[in-house]
């Protein structure tokens, strides 16, 4: 009887990127969103007929229509919300057990991305915010999002969190933290550039 050897599981997306080095991360995110892209739209959206790629860039056509579509971009936000050099971190309850972050969600239609702060922290952590900043972007293919970082401070501390996208929410400093996002995200990155400022 002949044994076949198990098979390997092979690993997700976000398991394979915190493996890599952060210099890979742009070039894997690229193909991550373009064959989530090739995947989704094979069909026209306007007469349904199958769509074909246009050579020389990322771009499907329809035949049919000549209805043009390119890779679909989400503009959303993710705060670090602070007091003083508290840090203000969730639980997602899609997140790996024991794991916190920033807090994030999609810019709406008509909305400005500061509109977006707002409203996101207040509806998942009850909280309002002030002194907004902007810290930097980072394309994140999970599956097509353009993630705008910011920092902004807690006009109080009292957290009411919705028990619905978030799980639990909590007040940490410096020195007590607990499994913060993988290395390679933008919200370890805001973590990480507020814990500087107190080291």
């Amino acid at each position: 009887m002949v044994h076949e050897p198990e098979a390997t599981q092979w690993p997700t997306a976000r398991e394979w990127l915190a493996q890599l080095s952060e210099s890979k991360f742009a070039l894997i995110s690229t193909a991550l969103e373009v064959v989530a892209w090739q995947r989704d739209h094979r069909f026209c959206g306007r007469c349904g007929h199958a769509a074909e790629r246009i050579g020389g860039e990322f771009a499907m056509q329809c035949p049919h229509c000549g209805h043009r579509n390119y890779p679909r971009i989400s503009p959303c936000i993710i705060t670090l919300v602070t007091c003083g050099e508290d840090l203000l971190l969730a639980r997602s309850p899609r997140f790996p057990p024991g794991r916190y972050s920033t807090l994030a969600g999609f810019i709406e239609p008509g909305e400005t991305a500061e509109d977006a702060v707002h409203r996101e922290i207040y509806e998942e952590v009850g909280l309002t915010v002030r002194n907004l900043s902007y810290y930097r972007s980072q394309a994140w293919p999970f599956p097509h999002s353009l993630m705008l970082g910011f920092f902004a401070e807690a006009a109080t501390r009292r957290i009411r969190i919705d028990g619905v996208e978030i799980a639990d929410a909590a007040w940490y400093t410096p020195r007590r933290l607990p499994q913060l996002p993988p290395p390679y995200s933008i919200s370890r990155a805001l973590i990480e550039a507020h814990l500087k400022r107190y080291s």
